[in-house]
């Protein structure tokens, strides 16, 4: 193995060039999932995956859902070695908006060391390191020391409605040890990271019906509710004055961070000032008694995500708005049912309405929230296997934000997933102007190369 490996390294060596090169012909396919009149694109970017991993030497096939294709490939010709499940997706986000681009988001453009287009890394750039490493190992060595196989998607960013099918359907030929996604971050620049956790969501929308029209507040104020004015009693009773949620069981199964956890969170380089003046804002708020890190990564959260009713237009219109509405989600923690959750938030609402009013309650999506054991094999395969990509060991962070595919994995096919981010939270993902380190780009494939050596066994 250690020969295999080091022919290996030397094949990463030598491609460097055509790595960019793939990946810029990747990016110049327009892959937008949320617009019709890109179908034919979307699948062009399918077909494109579909014939690396050919070419790479896997048995790799398109399959047809009513949305679009799902890429599947593998290689399965080392008996009694681990199989490993790689997830990621081909399609982008929309570019708008456009005039903020300085170059054409689907003209792939390097500068300063980054490359620049809708989709580098979000998730084409993440994605295909992948697909880089496991062709140089096929190529350079002849085999792999573990068994591959390759999920990539095409409606990530419209919500994946066809893939749990796709896992259910397949759930035999899926099995696997351990999944791999790189859809995530590194810490920051120059420390890359193991994301082992990430928060879940449950998400709905509160309507506030009242009069059956839009009444003249002179005429009818005070002698109804207003809509407007109770939904906004609804919302400022969501959270006391020291940032505690006060749904009703809101944290009765939280599963708090261990001292552990605290204090090597507490040892990662973070400057609040900078952080601060990176968003705009003047000062930190949230639940007492947690860091910022902790209130971002692992504490759960309700927020308001949009806020309408009555007259919005210029100067004043005295009335009494018909209806109010509030969007709102909740980022869940281990241990927390997403159930449980909305339940206690349409309660809480039920609660604080005032008379007269009808309380229509719409519920979204959900997700639960995932943790991965630090002390698991896998979990160090990723850390020796980072530390020789990027020439210094992973710090281990949570995220805030969700991944529903993880949940689904763990729910459908029974494995944890391993969170590899080879990019940086600055690199403008879903707006103007994305980007990638190429540097980064060539880490990650380097990274992904000695992860199978890694989960190999070596």
């Amino acid at each position: 193995m250690p020969d295999s490996l080091a022919a290996v390294d030397q094949f990463l060596g030598q491609n460097v060039n055509h790595f960019v090169d793939d990946l810029k012909e990747l990016l110049r396919i327009p892959s937008i999932s949320a617009d019709s009149k890109y179908r034919g694109d979307v699948r062009k970017a399918a077909e494109w995956v579909h014939a690396q991993l050919q070419s790479a030497g896997l048995s790799a096939e398109l399959v047809e859902t009513p949305g679009h294709p799902i890429v599947y490939a593998e290689w399965l010709k080392k008996p009694g070695a681990p199989t490993v499940m790689v997830y990621g997706h081909y399609d982008v986000q929309p570019p708008d908006p456009l005039n903020e681009w300085v170059t054409p988001p689907f003209e792939p453009t390097v500068r300063e060391g980054k490359i620049y287009a809708r989709g580098a890394t979000d998730d084409k750039g993440q994605m295909l390191t992948h697909i880089q490493s496991v062709k140089a190992w096929l190529q350079a060595a002849g085999s792999l020391p573990v068994n591959v196989k390759f999920v990539i998607e095409g409606e990530e960013e419209v919500g994946s409605n066809n893939l749990e099918n796709f896992l259910e359907a397949r759930k035999a030929q899926l099995k696997c040890d351990v999944a791999v996604i790189s859809d995530t971050s590194q810490y920051a620049p120059g420390i890359p990271a193991v994301t082992y956790g990430l928060r879940g969501i449950i998400a709905a929308q509160v309507t506030l019906h009242g009069p059956k029209q839009d009444l003249h507040s002179g005429v009818f104020g005070g002698s109804i509710a207003n809509p407007v004015n109770a939904l906004a009693r609804i919302v400022g009773a969501l959270h006391d004055d020291s940032g505690r949620v006060q749904i009703p069981g809101f944290y009765d199964d939280v599963q708090d961070l261990t001292a552990e956890e605290r204090k090597e969170w507490s040892n990662l380089p973070f400057s609040e000032p900078d952080y601060l003046a990176q968003l705009g804002t003047s000062a930190p708020w949230g639940e007492a008694g947690y860091s910022t890190l902790e209130r971002r990564w692992a504490r759960p959260t309700c927020d308001v995500n949009g806020i309408y009713g009555g007259y919005q237009g210029e100067g004043p219109k005295t009335i009494i708005p018909a209806r109010a509405t509030a969007k709102i989600t909740c980022r869940l923690v281990p241990g927390q049912s997403a159930e449980k959750i909305v339940a206690g938030l349409k309660a809480f609402v039920t609660a604080h309405c005032r008379p007269g009013l009808r309380i229509e309650f719409q519920e979204y999506h959900g997700a639960p929230a995932t943790v991965c054991d630090l002390n698991s094999p896998y979990m160090q395969a990723a850390r020796e296997a980072i530390s020789a990509g990027f020439d210094r060991p992973p710090v281990m962070i949570r995220e805030g934000g969700t991944i529903p595919v993880v949940g689904t994995f763990k729910k459908v096919l029974g494995v944890d997933t391993l969170l590899l981010g080879w990019g940086q939270n600055t690199d403008n993902l879903h707006g103007p102007n994305e980007h990638f380190s190429l540097d980064d780009y060539q880490r990650g494939i380097r990274s992904s190369a000695h992860l199978w050596a890694t989960l190999g066994g070596r």
